[in-house]
């Protein structure tokens, strides 16, 4: 699978505190999440109760967005 191009990513600096996951959906949609989200059941979305995401940019269409989940560096979820 290719690898997502860190560019791709949102920056961490603009992800709320305490957000500390990071997913992209197969349309593109980027996502924060301050629970750990899990894949949805029809496919590409990640999923997260309403509370817990919020919009973080859009990108490309991603087929491989079961991918892209990322924790934020240097949080005790990372390690």
């Amino acid at each position: 699978m290719p690898a997502i191009p860190a560019a791709a990513f949102p920056d961490w600096s603009d992800a709320p505190e305490g957000w500390n996951w990071c997913a992209q959906d197969a349309d593109g949609r980027w996502y924060w999440y301050r629970t750990e989200p899990v894949p949805g059941i029809g496919g590409g979305v990640w999923r997260s109760n309403s509370r817990n995401q919020q919009y973080a940019g859009q990108g490309a269409p991603n087929a491989d967005w079961l991918e892209s989940l990322r924790t934020r560096p240097g949080t005790a979820e990372a390690a």
